[in-house]
């Protein structure tokens, strides 16, 4: 799960795996949330360019690991830009921490769970 503000979300990793990447919004942020390549890993963003909300999709038929967004930059999974109009620019990274649900709900008792 990650808190931003006062607003606190859980996300099912299952849901994380098979959907990712997943944006969101909490606490009226803008959010990306993305699995590795390791299938494994989880990193979450900011995911906006300035004022700029960005949207993202897994690149189709890419080998490697590769998110491509609205403008056709392609982004790596340490959320900078490898290409296009973005290139060389990085998403804020946020914390996001991988714990069992009695865990979080104990620290975070308002959380809402994400369900898309």
């Amino acid at each position: 799960g990650l808190s931003l503000g006062n607003e606190a979300r859980a996300y099912p990793l299952a849901t994380v795996l098979k959907q990712s990447p997943i944006q969101d919004q909490v606490g009226g942020v803008p959010i990306l949330l993305a699995v590795g390549p390791d299938k494994q890993s989880l990193r979450a963003f900011i995911s906006r360019d300035g004022d700029q909300r960005l949207e993202f999709f897994q690149k189709p038929g890419a080998a490697d690991w590769t998110l491509i967004d609205t403008s056709g930059s392609e982004w790596n999974f340490k959320g900078c830009a490898t290409s296009g109009a973005k290139s060389g620019k990085c998403l804020e990274q946020i914390v996001f921490l991988k714990d069992y649900w009695f865990d979080w709900r104990n620290y975070h008792p308002t959380t809402s769970v994400y369900r898309h």
